[in-house]
């Protein structure tokens, strides 16, 4: 074998030679969330895992996706094959199939909640209910451009701003979507502090920006220990589909507020929750494959992904202003805001967005309740939806 003969052979074996368009135009597009990452810092967290992982899934040859077996996928199977002789990142999928890493998610998100603001103001529930508007404006608008039912309804769910209930409701009902909605809804609830400011703005008046609200009550210990458990209690025995997110954030909160279980509430909030974002993070973004992912209906979902969460930012404002006017002005709209389930980014913005209108307004506690009330609304969404159409 001359040297032109080995040159030639690395070169047919390379990455190189196999590169397709879709890989290359996937590779740019995790170079772009990176760089919002990295350089804007726009949820770094979720973007750095995800641009990362949509990065190692496109490279060509790697089969870092593998899945020779069909254990999840059964248009590959190879004769022979093992179970070990999957792609690395497909056997960590495993964890987002079987919604294990969501419920984790939940679980750290319930250790780092302080209900705290929505007892104080049980009014919250309200705005956090109506800021779930977008799911079902763009489950309507899914069904008109095609999609069937479970389609439609994993698209909706954008509009929660909440990306493990995204990812569970579509590994449920369209996981051939999950790569399209789940970058959609990670990407969307990282650009929260880009969109949300342009709705509020529009919709909302400077006077009602301005408005100052009281200092909420003092919560007992009591009743944060006793919410949890009356939350679940409800929402599984009026939809049973929901008791697996509901119950592990509960849990979590649980553990973060009981007072007997500080070990347990320091682990599900950091490294738990740090080890289960960056797997669910890398595996959500691998399953970004261009040569699926490319087509006119990823446009489609994302933009149905951007109607969904701008109607639900919507329909928090809206109910906000609601309130502001059956209570003689005492309720500052841009709470409404913040009923998307993104805790606390949506709360944040809240605050920065008060402060340019009136320097010494401080709405985040106020915000806050909404935006916990948030969480538990998109979850009763996903398991409505889980109900009607799994």
């Amino acid at each position: 074998m001359n040297l032109l003969e080995i040159l030639q052979g690395i070169w047919t074996n390379s990455g190189f030679a196999s590169l397709q368009w879709q890989q290359l135009v996937m590779i740019l597009i995790s170079f772009v969330l990176l760089y919002l990452a990295i350089v804007k810092k726009f949820e770094p967290l979720l973007l750095v895992p995800i641009g990362f992982g949509i990065l190692l899934a496109n490279l060509p040859n790697a089969g870092l996706m593998a899945d020779p077996t069909g254990i999840m996928d059964t248009s590959n199977i190879v004769e022979g094959a093992h179970w070990y002789d999957s792609g690395v990142l497909r056997l960590i999928y495993a964890g987002v199939k079987s919604s294990i890493f969501p419920c984790l998610i939940f679980l750290g998100i319930g250790a780092m909640t302080d209900f705290g603001p929505l007892l104080a103001n049980p009014v919250s529930l309200l705005l956090g209910a109506a800021a779930q508007l977008g799911i079902y404006i763009a489950f309507v608008l899914a069904l008109l451009l095609g999609f069937s039912p479970e389609e439609a309804a994993s698209i909706g769910i954008i509009g929660g701003a909440d990306g493990p209930t995204a990812i569970l409701v579509t590994t449920k009902l369209a996981d051939h979507l999950l790569a399209p909605i789940a970058v959609a809804a990670y990407s969307y609830m990282a650009l929260i502090p880009l969109i949300q400011p342009k709705i509020i703005k529009l919709l909302t008046t400077e006077k009602e920006r301005k408005v100052e609200m009281k200092q909420l009550r003092k919560v007992s210990k009591a009743e944060k220990i006793i919410f949890p458990i009356v939350v679940l209690v409800l929402c599984a025995l009026m939809i049973p589909s929901c008791a697996s997110l509901i119950g592990m954030l509960m849990l979590g909160n649980l553990f973060k507020e009981c007072g007997v279980t500080d070990r347990l509430s320091e682990t599900a909030r950091n490294a738990l929750t740090n080890i289960v974002t960056i797997m669910l993070g890398l595996t959500v973004g691998a399953t970004a494959d261009g040569v699926t992912f490319l087509s006119p209906k990823t446009i489609a979902i994302i933009l149905l992904g951007l109607v969904a969460f701008s109607f639900s930012t919507a329909g928090g404002v809206l109910f906000g202003k609601l309130l502001y006017l059956l209570t003689g002005g005492k309720i500052n709209p841009l709470i409404g805001a913040a009923g998307v389930s993104a805790v606390p980014m949506a709360a944040r913005v809240v605050q920065v967005e008060g402060r340019k209108y009136n320097p010494t307004n401080f709405l985040l506690m106020h915000a806050m309740g909404p935006n916990v009330a948030g969480v538990i609304g998109s979850a009763v969404a996903a398991g409505f939806l889980l109900m009607m159409f799994g």
